[in-house]
């Protein structure tokens, strides 16, 4: 790549995103995600705040140390002291940056220069502002060449103004201009068209990066990170996951596949391995205790996830036709079909052929019917699921007992009781029976016992559940000896235990019968 086609990637997750509100990260975490985002291709890393604590300055200096293939980059205000700690904690690094700067807004200056050393006026005040941000910027150069000066609340700031502090830090040797929208505020449109007039109107601005700094309060900090590209910026300063300060930062794994996946439209892109995007992501979620939201883009669980039956229809046909990104690009597990009520029959055939199973049509719909009365009772229908349902629908012999209906009562001071309807094959009436019992399963072996007519001997019961969650199906294993000692084993599957238990014994009856018709 060119200069021109190059979008340089500035990762601000150890500074920027450890502000998020209740996150904390030690050095030597630092250091190991810092080794991540170097494996990832980041071309700037800035790894903290050297004067903010001992800590910060520690982690600086030892991923200075460690960490050759990226810039390490420190931040600082534009003081004297700041500078200095920054410099020193960078003294190592092969490849080093500071990044300093000031409030740049009328908003800002007023509120952070209120005593009168920095001018009575506000207007006495911008001029001082400007003052040291050159004087920041000239003692930066003391320590490294690369030096970036931010011109923060840019996205409130007055332009002419804006534009006179950018010539004025790039005349005194920042290599680098950030120009961020602190607080959220910008519109994609008006954000892309403040980088464009500054390029235009500031007579320097070809001398160095123009870099954007976006937050996400109003829900656009990619988007403006975007039209800030599109616009000439050619620096993007994100966050892996999107954390950081209030809503949070742009997120790096959408701005960088958004510009690779539409190279066609930026012509640009970036040295990123995105094949690292998803393991850097589940790597920051679980240090900083940050689950990724399942909708996220690029890395969230539903990111390659389809579950409507039109979607996993189309998607099994030809995957392009409802993904623009395999998860392959990014390091992520396959794409799944996530079986819910919404599925359809092609989606469950599907999963059964990946799970090893050869249906029938007739046996599909069996097993679609039992699939959707599971699915209106579960979130979503697990491959364990599916193979219990096989089991449960077609992997039996003949049905000579159908379990049609069971009623239990049962609870504190009460005689545990069941009623059921046995449906017997060659009899045009259902047999009814109620029966009491030590608790609601033997209450129900009971009564179908009366109802059948067989009296079979329990050896064995167990349950178990074949997924997680509240929802999750229950497994009942039942195991019977006929008079001759002969064992038979039955199993049935519900999100209720008790259904499920008395289909296992209905399933067992059904297997005794048959051989012993035989």
């Amino acid at each position: 790549m060119s200069a021109q086609e190059k979008v340089i990637v500035f990762d601000t997750t150890l500074r920027d995103g450890e502000q998020a509100a209740g996150t904390r990260l030690g050095v030597r975490e630092k250091l190991e995600l810092a080794t991540q985002l170097a494996r990832l291709g980041v071309d700037v890393i800035e790894a903290g705040f050297p004067i903010s604590s001992p800590q910060d300055f520690e982690a600086v200096k030892l991923i200075s140390q460690e960490i050759t293939t990226a810039t390490i980059c420190a931040l600082s205000r534009a003081v004297e002291k700041d500078i200095d700690s920054a410099g020193t904690a960078l003294k190592k690094a092969k490849k080093s940056r500071i990044h300093t700067g000031l409030g740049i807004s009328d908003i800002h200056i007023a509120s952070k220069f209120k005593d009168d050393k920095y001018g009575k006026t506000l207007e006495a005040k911008k001029e001082k502002a400007i003052d040291m941000g050159i004087k920041a910027v000239k003692r930066a150069k003391q320590y490294t060449d690369d030096v970036e000066f931010y011109c923060e609340d840019s996205g409130r700031a007055d332009k002419d103004y804006l534009y006179r502090v950018v010539e004025a830090v790039i005349d005194a040797g920042a290599t680098t201009v950030n120009i961020p929208d602190t607080t959220g505020y910008a519109i994609p449109q008006q954000f892309g068209q403040l980088i464009a007039n500054i390029i235009a109107n500031v007579p320097n601005a070809k001398k160095a990066i123009i870099s954007v700094h976006c937050h996400d309060d109003l829900g656009m900090s990619v988007a403006n990170t975007l039209a800030g590209v599109a616009a000439g910026a050619r620096q993007i300063e994100c966050t892996i996951n999107g954390i950081g300060e209030r809503a949070g930062n742009a997120s790096l794994e959408e701005a960088v596949m958004a510009i690779k996946t539409r190279r066609d439209f930026f012509g640009l892109d970036t040295r990123i391995n995105a094949k690292e995007l998803y393991r850097t992501s589940r790597m920051v979620a679980e240090m900083l205790a940050m689950s990724v939201p399942p909708n996220k883009a690029i890395v969230g669980a539903n990111a390659f996830a389809h579950s409507s039956g039109i979607h996993v229809d189309g998607f099994l046909k030809n995957p392009l036709t409802y993904e623009i990104i395999r998860p392959e690009d990014v390091g992520s597990p396959k794409s799944a079909v996530v079986l819910t009520a919404r599925t359809g029959r092609h989606g469950l055939k599907h999963r059964l052929t990946e799970l090893g199973y050869e249906v029938s049509d007739v046996e599909l719909e069996t097993i679609y019917q039992r699939f959707l009365h599971i699915a209106d009772k579960k979130t979503e229908v697990f491959d364990e699921d599916v193979a219990a349902l096989v089991n449960d629908e077609i992997r039996t012999i003949e049905h000579i007992f159908e379990l049609e209906y069971l009623h239990v009562a049962c609870g504190t001071g009460t005689l545990p009781t069941a009623s059921v309807k046995i449906k017997i094959k060659g009899k045009s009436e259902p047999q009814t029976a109620a029966a009491c019992g030590d608790g609601p399963i033997d209450a129900a072996y009971e009564a179908i016992r009366i109802a059948t007519g067989l009296s079979p001997k329990l050896d064995n019961y167990s349950i178990k559940a074949v997924t997680g969650g509240k929802e999750a199906l229950g497994e009942a294993t039942v195991k019977i000896l006929d008079e001759k000692g002969v064992r038979f084993t039955g199993r049935g599957i519900s999100t209720d235990i008790i259904e499920a238990s008395a289909k296992a014994y209905v399933d067992a009856i059904n297997r005794m019968t048959a051989t012993n018709k035989k």
